[in-house]
C-alpha cells in the first residue's frame, strides 16, 4: 500500500495590498509516517519561495470556515465561479521588525481531492503516532 501522496498545483499569490495576485506551484505532501500533516512548498521559475506544514485536519476545516490563529490562517472564500481555500501565513521577522506574509489562494475542489487522497491512505480518526519512537528520537538528539 502507498503510504505517501504528492500533488503539484498552481495556486495564486497575493501581492501587496492592492490585491494583485500571480500565479506560483504549490507541492503538497502527505506521509503516513507523520499522519497529522501536511506538507507544502511553494515555488516560481524552479525557486523555491517558502515551505510550510500544516495540520490535515485544520486545512478540511478551513474549507468550510475560517480557522486558525497565529502564523497560519484559512478560511473559505468564493471567487466568480469556483470556491477557493484562503492560507493566510506569517513567516519569520524582517529587518524592519514586521514579519514576512502570505497570502495564497487555493481552488478549493482541489485540495478537496488531495484530501480525498490521503484519507485513502490515512483515514481521519485512525492517525497513529508511536510515542515510543517519538521519545527515543528526543532523546537521540539530547
Amino acid at each position: 500500500m502507498n503510504t505517501v501522496v504528492h500533488k503539484t498545483m498552481v495556486v495564486q499569490l497575493r501581492t501587496g495590498d492592492a490585491g494583485d495576485r500571480f500565479p506560483v506551484l504549490a507541492h503538497l505532501g502527505y506521509d503516513a509516517a507523520d499522519p497529522f500533516a501536511l506538507t507544502v512548498v511553494f515555488s516560481h521559475d524552479g525557486r523555491v519561495l517558502a515551505e510550510w506544514a500544516l495540520d490535515r485536519e485544520m486545512v478540511g476545516e478551513g474549507l468550510t470556515r475560517p480557522v486558525g490563529v497565529g502564523d497560519v490562517r484559512m478560511r473559505p472564500e468564493s471567487r466568480g465561479m469556483w470556491d477557493e481555500l484562503r492560507l493566510a501565513l506569517l513567516g519569520d521577522d524582517r529587518a524592519d521588525g514586521e514579519r514576512h506574509r502570505a497570502v495564497v489562494f487555493v481552488w478549493a475542489a482541489a485540495v478537496e481531492a488531495f484530501l480525498r487522497e490521503t484519507y485513502t491512505v490515512v483515514r481521519p480518526g485512525e492517525e497513529e503516532v508511536c510515542a515510543d519512537d517519538f521519545l527515543a528520537e528526543l532523546t537521540a538528539e539530547g
